[in-house]
């Protein structure tokens, strides 16, 4: 990326609106608790001012964005519109659809596209076979990129050198009894999935539970997602991930590398 010269820097910094990034810092906070939250657990969990916050809350409630009484909060569907808007403006979205239908019907299990936000993964896109159960991952949910088949095929864009620095720094908590956390091991797991295309990751995001992705590439090679397919450890072996799932995630991933931009 390009240095910024010292007047662009400038000019950020006064373009930046700190109100704003305060009410959608407070907008966040409202996800860490299932149930409307009091004005100053709102304010303690976006570190805010108990009147910065107060003034923020009855101004997200005047747009319509958060409902109350004054003393409890709680989002309202119109919040749904932001997430909308997201979701009908996203070209991976509207090109990817079509490929997981097809390729969620043909193996008659659910299949996900999913996006690097930071150091997780969000999940923007899902499909699942008419016959089946709407279970699983929905959209909007995060996990952390490092334990996740959709996160290292999509870390896998970044040279060694590069990778082993964003583990490093990367909080790395262990999700199930067989979460890999140490950076070398990671390292190893993502260099061999960048080299065979494909990411396999057995139990480590969550219990009972193994996913395959490969990486969604744009017209000049590089990563901007991954889709996969997952099922109960149960019901699917690892191999049929790799023997039955897989080629219908690479042929999907390849016929739309021309379409993205």
């Amino acid at each position: 990326m390009p240095k910024l010269k010292r007047s662009e820097t400038d000019e950020r910094a006064t373009d930046f609106v700190e109100a704003l990034d305060r009410g959608l810092r407070l907008l966040q906070c409202f996800g860490t608790n299932v149930g409307p939250m009091t004005l100053s657990d709102l304010a303690r969990a976006a570190d805010l001012p108990r009147a910065t916050a107060r003034r923020m809350l009855f101004t997200l409630q005047r747009g319509g964005y958060v409902s109350g009484d004054g003393k409890l909060f709680l989002l309202t569907p119109h919040v749904l519109t932001l997430a909308a808007s997201y979701l009908r403006s996203n070209q991976l979205v509207a090109v990817l659809q079509p490929v997981l239908d097809r390729v969620a019907t043909a193996a008659n299990e659910i299949s996900s596209l999913a996006v690097l936000d930071g150091d997780d993964v969000v999940f923007v896109a899902r499909s699942s076979p008419a016959r089946m159960f709407s279970g699983g991952l929905e959209i909007g949910y995060r996990l952390p990129a490092f334990c996740t088949s959709v996160g290292r095929a999509m870390l896998g864009q970044l040279d060694d050198a590069d990778l082993a620095a964003r583990l490093k720094t990367m909080k790395r908590e262990a999700l199930t009894p067989q979460t890999v956390t140490d950076p070398k091991a990671l390292l190893a797991r993502i260099a061999t999935d960048r080299a065979q295309g494909y990411s396999l990751v057995d139990r480590e995001a969550e219990p009972h539970f193994r996913s395959i992705s490969v990486p969604v590439r744009r017209y000049d090679g590089v990563i901007v997602a991954a889709i996969n397919m997952g099922a109960h450890v149960d019901r699917v072996p690892a191999q049929e991930l790799i023997d039955r799932f897989l080629p219908l995630l690479r042929d999907g991933a390849e016929s739309v590398r021309s379409q993205l931009l």
